[in-house]
């Protein structure tokens, strides 16, 4: 796997990646390090692809076992240490998992499987901080009218 960051110049501090499947993100700093805050900073990225991938591993885990899943959302709430490097000290991922008749059995171990051996995102971040999640399952059937 191979990236590319270029640097958008002197007026600024964007950065544009360019990955090896042909693919572009833009990165900016706050205002006070020398940005525009015109895109995500690098960390929220890392947390983005953190995210991606564990709810990538979710749907496809519950895929998989023939559940029928048909919503998935995590959001991450992220501390970080004080003092460089300003490493991620704690990380909670509240995922939100729509589907048909999900059992929560199922749904709880998609989201162990892909932090306990699925995600590479997730357990590098592990490393630095202690990782914690939080369930919420809706059921599609529940919000559908009765018919007669």
């Amino acid at each position: 796997m191979e990236v590319k960051i270029d640097w958008g110049g002197p007026e600024g501090m964007l950065f544009i990646g360019k990955t090896g499947t042909g693919h572009i993100a833009a990165m900016d700093g706050a205002p006070e390090g020398g940005g525009h805050n015109l895109a995500p900073r690098p960390m929220e990225m890392v947390l983005v692809g953190t995210g991606g991938c564990t709810a990538y591993d979710v749907v496809l885990i519950l895929k998989r076992g023939r559940h029928q899943v048909t919503g998935c959302s995590v959001v991450l709430q992220a501390e970080r240490a004080d003092v460089d490097p300003k490493v991620f000290t704690k990380i909670n991922f509240a995922f939100t998992v729509t589907g048909k008749n999900l059992t929560r059995a199922a749904v709880e171990r998609a989201i162990s499987l892909s932090h306990e051996k699925y995600c590479s995102a997730s357990a590098m971040l592990a490393h630095t901080a202690a990782i914690t999640w939080t369930a919420e399952i809706r059921d599609d059937a529940a919000d559908q009218p009765a018919t007669a």
